[in-house]
């Protein structure tokens, strides 16, 4: 079954620049594939990623949108032949490779997952790159287990509100750092039990006074080589290093007997090229273990602010500035 012959908005890029080269523009609708879902797509969640994009740096795998957009939340208006876990008005977030500037967009079913009960489309689209993000790296690389603590570096960031309310949700111990007292504070009262402001304070020594330098079992990092030493520092015997961007920079200093001695683990991941199979059992384990914190309020998401899909390009400046505590959305 394929979507109607007929035209959709949507903001693409022009050309690799600046914010100003959001702009919107008029693509086909897409097809509907057997496996897919077509959302009318009322909200979409801004990341790192589509900044990269912007500039040039991050393109869509092939076969994806070229167009910017890792998450929407809205309306399913038609579902493909072999889709019976939804159905036209169901209210649904979903995790794409690209595309989710867009009016309409067509995902696999299996990145598809309704939107918890209790929250509003806007909110949901709030969730899934985050959330899918936090699970597979945290829980799925890092192995969290029960009684482990963790640290949490850019707390105040979509990925990192996630990850402190998640894992202390769960009842791990959280530490975090964030580049404000404003932002600490936040993050404290989001779960984490430390909140080390990192341009004033030294985290490892901070971290490694609050856990009576036994240090934590799994360092979330988005930020990249200049952290690397420092994170095996702060790591407990055995402890897992898990970075997902390296937003400071590409190289770092590795003290390799650090890492025999203490039996450390470093790994690493990006989502957007993985493969359905791996992102439905995610998909899963979402259901299971996180969907039911959400519709008890639990946890919840973090909006920063919200932005007409026109203004793309002032949320991009906004996400830039880094001034943001949690999401930003972009809104049809």
């Amino acid at each position: 079954m394929s979507a109607p012959s007929r035209t959709m908005k949507v903001v693409e890029v022009a050309q690799p620049g600046g914010p100003e080269q959001l702009v919107i523009a008029e693509r086909p609708m897409p097809a509907v594939g057997a496996n897919d879902v077509l959302i009318k797509a009322a909200a979409a969640g801004l990341n790192r990623a589509d900044i990269l994009q912007r500039r040039g740096a991050y393109p869509s795998p092939a076969g994806a949108p070229t167009n910017p957009g890792l998450e929407v939340a809205g309306t399913v208006v038609e579902v493909g032949a072999s889709v019976s876990e939804f159905k036209t008005g169901d209210a649904v977030c979903a995790l794409l490779q690209g595309g989710g500037y867009s009016e309409y967009c067509a995902v696999h079913v299996g990145q598809v997952l309704p939107v918890p009960k209790g929250l509003d489309l806007n909110q949901a689209a709030a969730l899934p790159e985050a959330f899918f993000t936090v699970w597979s790296n945290v829980f799925e690389f890092g192995r969290l287990a029960a009684g482990e603590a963790l640290l949490v570096h850019g707390g105040s960031s979509g990925i990192g509100v996630t990850a402190i309310q998640l894992a202390s949700a769960l009842g791990h111990t959280v530490f975090a750092t964030a580049g404000s007292a404003d932002k600490c504070r936040f993050c404290e009262s989001l779960g984490a039990q430390r909140a080390i402001d990192y341009k004033t304070q030294d985290f490892v020594a901070e971290v490694l006074a609050a856990t009576g330098k036994r240090g934590v079992d799994v360092v979330l990092d988005m930020v990249g080589g200049p952290y690397l030493a420092r994170n095996l520092q702060v790591l407990a015997i055995e402890g897992r290093l898990v970075m997902i961007a390296s937003q400071g920079g590409t190289k770092g200093e590795m003290d390799v007997p650090r890492v025999m001695q203490r039996r450390l683990t470093i790994t690493g991941s990006t989502l957007r090229a993985r493969e359905v199979e791996f992102k439905q059992r995610i998909k899963a384990r979402l259901l299971e273990s996180v969907w039911p914190l959400l519709e008890q309020g639990r946890i919840k998401p973090v909006i920063d602010s919200t932005y007409a899909m026109k203004d793309a390009a002032a949320a991009h400046a906004r996400m830039e500035s880094s001034a943001h505590i949690g999401k930003i959305l972009l809104t049809w």
